[in-house]
């Protein structure tokens, strides 16, 4: 009955100390391939880039209406003549009156 135990216990210690070396070593340690995973998260980081590069192609800007709750300037920037914003684009951001090439 005590070698039973005895065979038992050392077998018990065998499996503990294996599922420890899987815990320490990760998930590679057990498939024994882990070459394509960086290539994987690569293309996932990139993925997301890929629409916003079709958003900077030459559109025609919409047409200016004067709302009055768009645009206001309750103070003045603290740059330039402080009505334009710091990373002011003429073509694509409207001033309060309108458009700048369109005065």
């Amino acid at each position: 009955m005590a070698a039973v135990i005895n065979h038992a216990f050392r077998r018990y210690l065998q499996t503990t100390a294996a599922r420890r070396a899987v815990q320490l070593q990760g998930p590679s340690a057990v498939s024994g391939q882990h070459e394509g995973g960086y290539k994987i998260w690569k293309n996932l980081s990139v993925l997301p880039c890929v629409p916003i590069n079709h958003t900077f192609g030459h559109h025609e800007r919409p047409e200016f209406v004067k709302y009055e709750y768009l645009r206001i300037r309750t103070k003045r920037f603290p740059w330039g003549d402080g009505n334009h914003s710091l990373f002011h684009n003429p073509h694509a951001n409207a001033l309060p009156d309108g458009y700048e090439d369109e005065h």
